[in-house]
């Protein structure tokens, strides 16, 4: 029996077992209602309504705070002798890596596509709104986190659910959050084995097949398959063993290389064709109050950009916690501050510049896609770039695989972290973990398991009402903790003492 006919036979027996309970959890979780013409998912506007609440909660941190954040992330308010295995450029990088993805290049073409250029607009909207549930969440995350005698860190919803509804809600909710912090651990374990993995060497593999001379290139066969997947896994597991200081160096080198390389592409079209920048912006903007061939008008291409942003950034999600909480620091506001950066970065920064080339090189594809035509998002954005870069196939090829690879080593470290909770720090355990995660890089690139990675994709976004339900309850407490960081940040400025337990108290004064 041939290789292609035993994954093949793999992926129609997982499909039928699993298809019947990814589509009932999917109806769950994605269940939409009318609205304006057109349908809107629940979980979106749960991740949208989050976001607004936190920026009046916190005064539009993300735009009153944004330059301390980048100080933060430059060093500037460093303290020796924190605990932690990680700087915050390094954690920043970590996290970002986890979200900076396909979905950056492919799930934009398809926004612009469904929602048109407006939907651009609404996207960079929820975007600058995901940045204070980020900030929200990691504060927690670091707040709570768990530090080991050998140094190393735990941190994430499982860690901050259950210390922090105990904290604030005694007996009750030390057992209510201690059931959360099984499932949020459950939760992150199974979409990092399925959606973080196997999904992303899947897409990378077939990006390189695309680019190679497709089923009938050197890469095409099932033995091509097998050579990327081991070689995707060997590369994964030897920077995985290494835990997050290896994953962190690895990442604040690939992270900014790989967002360079795609920016720099994306100037280039848009200088290319300069003269069309402001007819393009106009596009967005009109087409976001006045969108044209749309299903719901407005309303459908705000869910359509909403959707995208919740989707791509994954602020609220309890995903990003995990690694930013390996933080070096004594005060964890500070990493939610660098935190907000996060889904500026994604969102704001990366997946304005790919719909903005995409609305502004106009390819044929695109237009093909808006009419109805079933044409894959990699696939126009790549005609997008190929207007004015004919070879740029192949570059988008190398940014697809550093994106890639990235996301596959953070989302090892989630699933590391679930893995532990569940299972204990051992290293047998731990080991256990790191050939199961190898393993499925290896079957990314045979099997597409399709209806698992829906199922994951569902699995994950359940996280999200568990764990900003956790954010709503315990709010008050990063209040707490911002004031404290920013007094420390006065007292630093003014050139006085590092905090103390009066400074502490001085604090909670601190607007």
């Amino acid at each position: 029996m041939s290789l292609d006919s035993v994954t093949r036979s793999v992926d129609e027996a997982v499909s039928g077992f699993f298809e019947p309970i990814a589509k009932w959890l999917g109806e769950v979780v994605f269940y939409a209602v009318p609205v304006g013409g057109t349908d809107l998912p629940l979980i979106v506007a749960w991740l949208v309504v989050a976001g607004l609440v936190f920026t009046g909660w916190f005064g539009f941190i993300q735009f009153r705070k944004f330059r301390l954040a980048v100080d933060v992330v430059r060093g500037k308010y460093d303290e020796k002798g924190s605990a932690g295995e990680v700087n915050h450029f390094q954690a920043l990088t970590a996290a970002v890596s986890g979200t900076v993805g396909l979905g950056n290049i492919a799930g934009v073409a398809v926004a612009v596509s469904v929602g048109g250029p407006g939907a651009t607009f609404w996207m960079v909207l929820c975007g600058l709104l995901g940045m204070a549930t980020k900030f929200v969440e990691v504060t927690l995350g670091v707040k709570y986190r768990e530090v080991h005698a050998d140094g190393t860190v735990s941190g994430g919803p499982m860690h901050y659910l259950p210390k922090g509804l105990a904290e604030r809600f005694g007996k009750n909710g030390k057992v209510l959050g201690k059931i959360l912090a099984v499932l949020a651990s459950f939760m992150i374990l199974f979409f990092g084995l399925f959606g973080g993995n196997l999904f992303q060497v899947n897409q990378s593999y077939a990006q390189l097949v695309s680019v190679t001379g497709g089923e009938d290139g050197a890469l095409g066969s099932s033995a091509g398959a097998l050579f990327f997947g081991i070689l995707i896994a060997a590369l994964v597991g030897i920077v995985l063993l290494g835990g997050i200081r290896s994953i962190a160096n690895v990442t604040s080198r690939l992270v900014p290389a790989m967002a360079g390389i795609y920016i720099v592409a994306c100037l280039v079209v848009i200088l290319v064709n300069v003269s069309a920048v402001p007819d393009a912006v106009a596009t967005i903007v009109e087409g976001a109050f006045n969108p044209q061939g749309v299903a719901g008008g407005v309303l459908g291409a705000l869910i359509i950009g909403f959707k995208r942003a919740a989707f791509s950034n994954e602020a609220g999600l309890g995903s990003a916690p995990i690694a930013h909480a390996a933080v070096k620091t004594k005060h964890p506001a500070s990493e939610g501050l660098v935190a907000l950066l996060e889904p500026f970065i994604d969102t704001v920064v990366i997946c304005t510049m790919t719909a903005l080339t995409i609305v502004i090189a106009n390819p044929t594809s695109w237009a093909e896609a808006r009419a109805g035509e079933d044409i894959g998002g990699v696939t126009i954005t790549s005609d997008a770039f190929e207007t004015v870069l004919p070879w740029f196939p192949y570059i988008l090829t190398v940014a697809v695989l550093l994106f890639a690879v990235s996301t596959v080593l953070t989302w090892g470290y989630y699933g590391l972290k679930s893995w532990t909770y569940l299972f204990g720090r051992s290293r047998t355990s731990e080991l256990t973990f790191k050939v199961l995660y190898t393993v499925f890089a290896v079957a990314g690139s045979l099997l597409t398991l399709q209806t698992l990675i829906d199922l994951a994709d569902a699995v994950l976004f359940t996280l999200a009402v568990i764990n900003i339900i956790g954010l709503y309850l315990l709010a008050p407490v990063v209040k707490r903790e911002l004031n404290t960081f920013l007094q420390y940040v006065q007292d630093r400025k003014a050139g006085g003492p590092a905090e103390n337990g009066k400074d502490r108290e001085q604090a909670e004064n601190v607007v």
